[in-house]
């Protein structure tokens, strides 16, 4: 039976999901049942990319990539894949019709790491774009249900949250992204006299965002609002003990919110959602 095939690869996309990241986890189990799936399998696709810009080392990640790119590509037009993951990744985008030009855009930032490691202001927001805004409107495609109007209408919004995302995992990340991988993200920053009024201008950008994205979040189809509130509750957290870290502490350590912490946020997002108060 096919279905036992779709479901077994889907089981397989959750999996990842919960190995890699509790966040999007939890996230993720507040949706309608509707839309778990389907963002399980954009998660897990788009994790088994960056892993392998990310974490192969020993091997020629360039070919990876491509092959990556290529087979990808293969299972959508074909409608099935023997890789789990590509599988519920094609079902998903044929199923909602998830434009391929974001799908290319994604990919096209994966080897953007591999091969750029400081960024000018094009490169740093067509990265952000293909790294994470598209990512959030392949989700938004999947809680509209092929809803254009209230897609287009969203478009703006989602790109929001994806950028202030992926601008906050930039931060907690730089110690990696700098010394380890050789990476500078932030255009016009040296990070070798990385100082306080150099991060405060990254945090006005990215609370600019945030202010645009809660908004989005409210117009969120109900099954979705909840789920997407958890993420966005999670990253102003992160947000707001980044931002209260010195510039040079940001430099040496990871920041993180416990996984405690995790829970209450988790369970105030629920409450708040309970009474109308998102």
């Amino acid at each position: 039976m096919m279905q036992l095939y779709d479901d077994t690869c889907f089981e397989c996309s959750k999996l990842i999901t919960n190995k890699y990241s509790t966040s999007f986890s939890s996230g993720i189990k507040a949706f309608h049942e509707q839309f778990r799936n389907p963002i399980y399998a954009i998660y897990a696709f788009v994790r088994y990319a960056d892993e392998i810009v990310d974490t192969f080392h020993d091997y020629d990640k360039a070919t990876l990539i491509s092959d990556f790119k290529t087979e990808t590509f293969v299972a959508i037009k074909q409608k099935i894949s023997l890789n789990p993951v590509l599988h519920s990744f094609q079902l998903v985008v044929n199923r909602y019709g998830i434009d391929h030009d974001l799908i290319d855009a994604f990919l096209i930032s994966m080897e953007m790491d591999l091969y750029t490691q400081r960024y000018d202001e094009d490169g740093y927001k067509a990265y952000i774009y293909g790294s994470a805004e598209v990512v959030g409107l392949m989700c938004l495609r999947i809680f509209c249900q092929n809803d254009d109007q209230v897609y287009q209408s969203l478009l703006p919004k989602a790109c929001s949250l994806g950028s202030a995302f992926q601008k906050i995992n930039f931060l907690r990340d730089v110690k990696a992204d700098h010394e380890e991988r050789g990476r500078t993200y932030f255009p016009n920053i040296d990070f070798n006299n990385f100082t306080e009024q150099d991060k405060r201008n990254i945090e006005l950008d990215i609370k600019k965002d945030f202010d645009d994205a809660l908004e989005g979040i409210k117009a969120l189809p109900a099954g979705a609002k909840l789920g997407v509130y958890i993420a966005y509750t999670y990253y102003t957290k992160l947000f707001d003990k980044i931002s209260r870290t010195p510039a040079g502490v940001v430099l040496q350590q990871r920041i993180r919110i416990p996984d405690v912490q995790k829970i209450t946020l988790y369970c105030k997002a629920v409450l708040r959602h309970k009474f109308n108060m998102i």
